[in-house]
């Protein structure tokens, strides 16, 4: 019992952690409060599931803890600066456990007071990440992370920031960080994402769309994560070893997903407008069109990465398409567009092309180049499959 109820735990925490703040910080605007109420818990989660069972529904089991957590610390804090309680504003029966305000708290996150610190505050208070692990991802201390985060919860208790799904016009123009926060998260741990986080990105980005249907970008982002997730069944083989993306078998890829995926990238090409999440879409949709045993359309994939590094220059985008230049004009040509950029010098994806290309010249310096894309790789199956590529070089 004691292990089945800490893996019911774990589960939630990784899967309703966000959707359950949103609930209880929705009433009072204190995020760091409602954190400290939520960590209770699960704490007595812990303590209590293993002994008592696990509850029919752990959702509204854990937030009926966390609001009477909350009802203490208020009654306390009430008697000790001698201001009444409020019984009717902290209330704790409502609202129900199967509410979703998760798109609400993003809101928050984004509002125009908190810019600079709207992405990190989404990752940390809606997709669970820590301080340090989005510190990494911002290449920003732990300790300074930690401190722009508290500064921005402070605030939105401070100025009692609404919880609310704004109207069309403004909502539109409140949903680029929301989306860049879980495209974030999503490629913070790709390519093997966590079951339940993997789930509940596609669902959030899913309800995202959903509440924003005119937004073409919105339904972008839907597109492009569905269409990333449809090849990840693929992207090792019956024997865990990695297989690169143009030598995938798209008969393992998920349909579903791939149908989901082109449902929503029609429904953002219908508005007219063109974005980052739409492109990167269309380039995912690009390499689910071909067949087994066919070749991606290079040419094609060359032309949408020119126009996504005319809008959105990343450095990922351009060593991907230095990738596709050596397929449409040669290794040479491929390393000279490599070579052209600036700032790759800790990319992993960087040194893993420029191995590959090396390799295909013949140069020597695969040998060296190998070993820096190896040593910045962090997925097993990929350093394996890139340690069989350095002792195939033969030098």
């Amino acid at each position: 019992m004691g292990t089945d109820a800490e893996v019911r735990a774990e589960n939630a925490a990784r899967t309703s952690y966000g959707r359950l703040l949103a609930l209880l910080a929705a009433r009072t605007h204190d995020v760091a409060s409602a954190e400290d109420a939520l960590a209770d818990a699960f704490e007595r989660a812990l303590t209590r599931w293993p002994l008592d069972g696990v509850p029919d529904d752990p959702d509204a089991w854990l937030l009926t803890v966390a609001r009477n957590r909350q009802r203490d610390r208020w009654k306390s804090a009430a008697e000790r600066t001698t201001v009444p309680f409020d019984d009717a504003e902290h209330d704790g029966a409502a609202p129900e456990a199967g509410r979703d305000r998760r798109l609400e708290l993003l809101l928050v996150c984004a509002h125009p007071d908190l810019a600079g610190a709207s992405v990190p505050l989404m990752l940390n208070t809606v997709l669970g990440f820590t301080a340090a692990q989005i510190g990494a991802a911002f290449l920003v201390p732990t300790a300074t992370m930690a401190a722009r985060l508290t500064r921005a919860k402070k605030r939105i208790a401070r100025d009692r920031i609404p919880f609310e799904v704004p109207g069309p016009t403004d909502l539109a123009g409140r949903l680029a960080p929301v989306l860049e926060a879980v495209y974030g998260s999503y490629a913070m741990e790709w390519p093997t994402p966590p079951r339940e986080r993997h789930a509940l990105l596609l669902g959030l980005a899913g309800t995202i769309a959903d509440a924003a249907p005119s937004v073409a970008e919105a339904h972008g982002l839907a597109a492009l994560l569905y269409l990333s997730s449809a090849r990840l069944p693929a992207r090792v083989d019956e024997d865990g070893r990695y297989v690169p993306l143009a030598q995938q078998d798209p008969r393992r890829w998920d349909r579903d997903f791939v149908a989901a995926g082109h449902r929503h990238l029609r429904t953002a090409h219908a508005f007219g407008s063109v974005g980052r999440f739409q492109l990167e879409a269309a380039i995912g949709a690009v390499h689910c069109a071909r067949g087994a045993g066919e070749a991606p359309d290079w040419p094609h994939l060359r032309r949408l990465y020119d126009a996504l590094l005319g809008l959105a220059p990343t450095r990922g985008a351009a060593v991907a398409r230095a990738a596709v230049v050596a397929e449409t004009d040669g290794a040479r040509a491929g390393l000279d567009a490599l070579d052209a950029l600036n700032g790759v010098e800790r990319l992993q994806s960087a040194w893993a092309l420029r191995a590959s290309l090396l390799d295909r010249l013949g140069d020597p310096a695969a040998d060296a180049a190998y070993a820096k894309a190896i040593s910045l790789t962090t997925d097993p199956a990929e350093r394996e499959y890139l340690g069989r590529g350095a002792r195939g070089t033969g030098r």
